[in-house]
């Protein structure tokens, strides 16, 4: 980083259990310097610390976490400090919120036995409520949501390297991500094409053992009629729609494509689709969620 680009600031919060201690772990791991549980009456002060060159202080990141067990918190207050921050030159801020299903936040607390901090001595459910109303101006001024509900460890570390990467490359990351559509949207993705309409491999019994990384796999694919025609309109409108994005300010974008395992066809197609958009000097990762689950259930047509 220059001495005169922007310090990174990304503040970390959303509802307990959800993942942003580990987060602010990740960060730590990829150049961040990272504080947890931060008072927000030292916000300032930190964002300002960073940049003490007389007193020899290197130029770092920063990952704070700030959420309901902060001293002084408050959703709106903490909404404001980010808008007024945002607006000085000397940073580039963002507010990641992590979000989690109910039911996935109680087996969590379950699991290690803790309290939620706004529980007290009442169920781990009622402090689940209280949070989400709690939060609520907070997570619709976020930059990015992060549902944990799916994710695993490996995931996160990957949405958060790219997404948050400090090794300056210009334009817009891009993260194409293959899934089943009988284990859900992946709830990070900004745009969702379903190709289950591509010729299945499942029902060829030579061809169900493996996944659409397989090069049986993707000519059988590839083979179908339609294949070619669909790919070139994709392929063309979501190339079309990236410097619209750029343009928004928007640093990141995620791409899900769905098939009914999440094994053969949305594999081929998503990894097609990365290799295009490389080809065109796009910055893109790819993660396959669902291919290696079990292919046990019949698939749909």
């Amino acid at each position: 980083m220059a001495d005169t680009d922007p310090i990174r600031v990304v503040l970390v919060s959303g509802v307990s259990g959800a993942g942003k201690t580990t987060a602010l772990k990740l960060l730590e791991d990829i150049g961040y310097e990272a504080v947890d549980n931060l008072p927000l009456s030292l916000l300032r002060r930190l964002t300002f610390a960073g940049d003490d060159s007389a007193a020899g202080s290197p130029r770092r990141a920063l990952a704070v976490g700030i959420d309901t067990r902060t001293r002084d918190f408050q959703a709106d207050r903490l909404a404001e400090l980010v808008a007024e921050l945002k607006q000085r030159p000397d940073l580039a801020v963002q507010l990641l919120f992590f979000d989690c299903d109910d039911d996935v936040l109680l087996k969590r607390f379950t699991a290690t036995r803790r309290r939620h901090p706004l529980a007290g001595d009442r169920p781990v459910s009622d402090g689940i409520v209280a949070e989400r109303r709690l939060m609520a101006p907070l997570k619709r001024a976020a930059d990015l949501v992060l549902d944990t509900t799916t994710l695993s460890l490996p995931d996160l570390r990957q949405i958060l390297s790219q997404q948050f990467a400090l090794d300056d490359e210009p334009g817009l990351g891009i993260m194409v991500v293959s899934f089943s559509y009988r284990h859900g949207l992946p709830r990070e993705a900004d745009l969702v094409f379903d190709v289950r309409f591509l010729r299945n491999p499942h029902y060829e019994e030579a061809l169900r053992p493996f996944t659409g990384e397989n090069p049986a796999v993707a000519d059988y694919v590839r083979a179908d009629p339609g294949f070619d025609d669909f790919f070139a309109r994709l392929s063309g409108m979501v190339s079309s729609l990236l410097p619209r994005y750029a343009a928004e300010g928007k640093r990141y974008l995620t791409i899900g494509i769905g098939c009914t395992g999440g094994r053969h066809r949305s594999v081929v197609v998503a990894e097609a689709l990365a290799n295009a958009l490389r080809e065109a000097g796009q910055h893109v990762e790819i993660r396959h969620r669902d291919r290696h689950l079990p292919s046990g259930e019949p698939a749909r047509a």
